[in-house]
């Protein structure tokens, strides 16, 4: 990728030393106003090359206890008034909410904004920089002008890895290049029911696939936080059960059995924590009637105690007031959510309350001291790794990255790579060059609605959001002669002189509480009716679905002759034009089961319904329907003895079950392509599995490897987890295998 030089932002003493010498011509740094002064004499904890344990247990002693509760403490940006509280409260970090913005809105305002705020940050005694974040979910969606990755739910129909720590890296790049250096993403929820809003920031239904795409914390972060010169703190959020509730009701209760939530939703925030996630966002849903952000059993317990997690938890927006049902902060509620493991707290609007109410707790013992401590260590060791403290400002070199041709490249290829062909009557697609086309729908010419969600404004919104490329423009472009396409958005004036009508229609905008949808889950009625137009032509009519879910169209399903799942593209559609005409044949599988019909929800993969299409399904242009997920291949023949080697480490245990992770390891000296590992079950059940197949005989298990961890250079080592019920095997001897 474009961007990678070293660092540019300048060091805070050298740019006080350069803003001192600057005045004494009346000049001023190009850009930035003259950063804060430097400390009279150097402290230990701006000495970067000692260790960041000790620059923390030196900063420490030296904050007074304001200092400590501002460093707990997060505000939007808007609401910061004067901008100066931002010292006057030793406020720690700053973001912008869903509708936050700039004027103009443009990488290079975002970026002097940032600067503002970090110079006022370093105008308190101790110098301590502020951390911004930002709901970058699909890139940079506050800023017009920025690349648009499909969102999670397409990434999680490529079934690669890879790809999406690309896409990571990307969007760490566009986001440095603002300055902004902690991003809200990955969502790591398992999305259990279609009526939920958030479907679309779900890779998928089942724990595996979410877990192997924690490769987008690497792409954010780096193989190190703070390695290289676009390393952006990662989130993974939001812990534990959202995608679960009752009805798929977003802020909703999650009635599972302990098992249950392990087995589905922990494996991927389990794969998070050992990729060195940064950061931990709660979420606002409920486990068996206990709000998640006062749970210490599964915040301090299992995430921090169980799990190892040595980042910092944050709160989501206003979550903490939530905690009572009523508006208004109470000292019950931030005592509750603070002891329950809560380190930063998402205020976002009335600071100034909650620091009141929050210093009474501490200072009158309800909640300690220790406690106050020990989030200050996680928040600012991120802050330290990060290398806030010397390289607090924006990256100028990154700026020019934000919307650039090579990362829009990239998320071309992740929408080609995101499209689940279901249905090809006919061999209808690919679509011929010289063919004589009308195009119709009401996101066929829409970068809004293809962008979806968190897009311009935290709903998303139709029309001509931010800079992109439509389907409809892919499709003109495409053709030998783009004056052989038709375009009207309803399909008025079809006849039966055109080789075929692609129709492009779906989803309109939405977010978190807005999107969910109790009742109907169809197309509307502007669609239905465009749709009847195309049909009564009698030409081959291919239906492109935009949407961040599976929607209820069995009944309208015979009148098509193709149906391609796009998701929701983002700014680069013309991905979807290069599969319609075979430029990249179609290789998404579908990451969640597809409704037979609403009253089926929800619907998942191993529950015993019968959906409409199976998880795992998707055509190619080339084969075949596959009769459902698609398999892990079994090793080769002749397999390899003793070229890898498995370890058993049982990772949490409870009453009835337990939780376990193994490790392959290759000892051989060339590359395996493939392993397996069978041991004895000594009496228990595996009730889940995440980044390998299963299959049992005889009490014995057997693990393949998936898709994408099978190929291990010499002494590589892959992973893969599993919950059960019974007791913990005694150090059961693994066979390893590979090929």
């Amino acid at each position: 990728m474009t961007g990678r030089s070293p660092r540019c932002r300048r060091p805070a003493a050298l740019v006080s030393v350069l803003a001192a010498a600057l005045a004494l011509t009346g000049l001023t740094p190009p850009g930035r106003a003259p950063a804060a002064a430097p400390a009279a004499a150097a402290a230990p904890y701006q000495d970067p090359s000692l260790p960041v344990d000790a620059r923390v247990d030196d900063l420490l002693a030296r904050m007074t206890l304001d200092d400590k509760l501002g460093q707990m403490t997060q505000v939007e940006r808007e609401s910061l008034r004067p901008q100066s509280d931002l010292a006057t409260y030793r406020i720690g970090s700053v973001l912008s909410g869903g509708d936050g913005t700039v004027s103009p809105n443009n990488a290079r305002t975002w970026a002097d904004t940032y600067d503002a705020y970090q110079r006022t940050a370093l105008g308190t005694p101790l110098g301590i920089p502020m951390i911004y974040g930002i709901d970058a979910v699909h890139g940079l969606g506050a800023v017009r002008g920025a690349t648009l990755f499909p969102h999670n739910i397409g990434l999680g129909a490529t079934r690669n890895p890879a790809l999406v720590e690309s896409v990571g890296r990307a969007v760490a790049e566009e986001v440095s290049g603002t300055g902004i250096d902690w991003n809200f993403a990955p969502c790591l929820c398992v999305a259990r029911n279609d009526r939920w809003g958030r479907t679309y920031e779900s890779f998928g239904e089942t724990p595996g696939i979410p877990a192997s795409m924690t490769t987008y914390i690497t792409g954010l972060q780096g193989e190190r936080l703070g390695a290289g010169p676009a390393s952006v703190l990662a989130t993974a959020k939001h812990f534990i059960g959202d995608g679960g509730t009752t009805g798929g009701t977003d802020q909703g209760d999650t009635r599972l059995t302990e098992a249950e939530l392990r087995a589905v939703h922990l494996p991927p925030f389990t794969e998070a924590v050992r990729r060195g996630v940064g950061s931990v966002m709660l979420s606002y849903s409920s486990w068996n009637g206990a709000r998640l952000h006062g749970h210490r059993y599964l915040v301090t317990d299992l995430l921090k105690g169980e799990l190892g997690f040595t980042g910092f938890v944050v709160s989501d927006w206003a979550a903490v007031d939530q905690l009572d049902g009523q508006p208004g902060f109470t000292a019950e509620e931030i005592r509750t959510a603070v002891t329950a493991g809560v380190d930063m707290v998402m205020v976002p609007h009335d600071y100034r309350r909650f620091l009141s109410l929050l210093r009474a707790e501490v200072t009158s013992g309800r909640i300690p001291v220790s406690r106050v401590d020990d989030a200050n260590r996680r928040i600012l060791t991120k802050k330290f790794e990060l290398g806030l403290f010397e390289e607090p400002y924006a990256d100028r070199a990154l700026t020019g990255t934000v919307g650039s041709a090579e990362h829009r490249a990239l998320a071309r290829q992740a929408v080609r790579e995101s499209q689940v062909l279901l249905k090809n009557e006919d061999g209808v697609l690919p679509l011929d060059r010289s063919a004589k086309l009308f195009v119709a729908g009401k996101s066929a010419d829409d970068v809004g609605n293809l962008s979806g969600g968190w897009s311009l404004g935290w709903q998303g919104g139709s029309g001509d959001v931010t800079p992109g490329t439509t389907v409809l423009e892919g499709i003109r472009a495409a053709l030998a002669d783009p004056g052989r396409v038709t375009y009207d958005r309803h399909g008025h004036g079809i006849d039966g002189s055109y080789d075929a009508a692609v129709a492009v229609v779906g989803e309109t905008p939405y977010a978190e509480m807005h999107g969910d949808r109790p009742g109907a889950l169809g197309l509307d009625q502007e669609d239905l009716a465009t749709l009847d137009r195309l049909k009564a032509a009698g030409v081959p009519l291919v239906v492109v679905l935009v949407s961040g879910r599976p929607l209820d169209i069995a009944a309208q399903l015979p009148d098509w002759d193709a149906l391609l799942a796009a998701w929701l593209p983002g700014t680069e559609a013309d991905g979807v034009s290069d599969v319609l005409f075979g430029d990249h044949a179609p290789s998404g599988r579908l990451p969640v089961s597809w409704m037979a019909g609403v009253a089926q929800q929800p619907v998942n993969d191993g529950d015993g319904k019968t959906p409409l299409f199976p998880y795992g399904y998707g055509l190619g242009y080339e084969e075949g329907p596959p009769p459902g997920p698609t398999p892990t291949p079994p090793p080769a023949p002749g397999p390899v003895p003793e070229a890898c080697t498995a370890a058993f480490e049982v990772t949490g245990a409870w009453s009835g079950g337990f939780q376990a992770e193994v490790s392959v390891h290759n000892v051989s000296a060339t590359p395996v392509d493939g392993w397996a590992v069978t041991w004895d079950l000594a009496g228990s059940a595996v009730s889940g599995l995440w980044n390998g197949s299963l299959a049992v005989d005889g009490g014995r298990a057997t693990v393949r490897n998936a898709a994408w961890n099978g190929a291990l250079e010499p002494g590589a080592t892959a992973s893969f987890g599993l919950t059960a019920d019974g007791a913990p095997p005694p150090s059961p001897p693994l066979s390893c295998t590979a090929s």
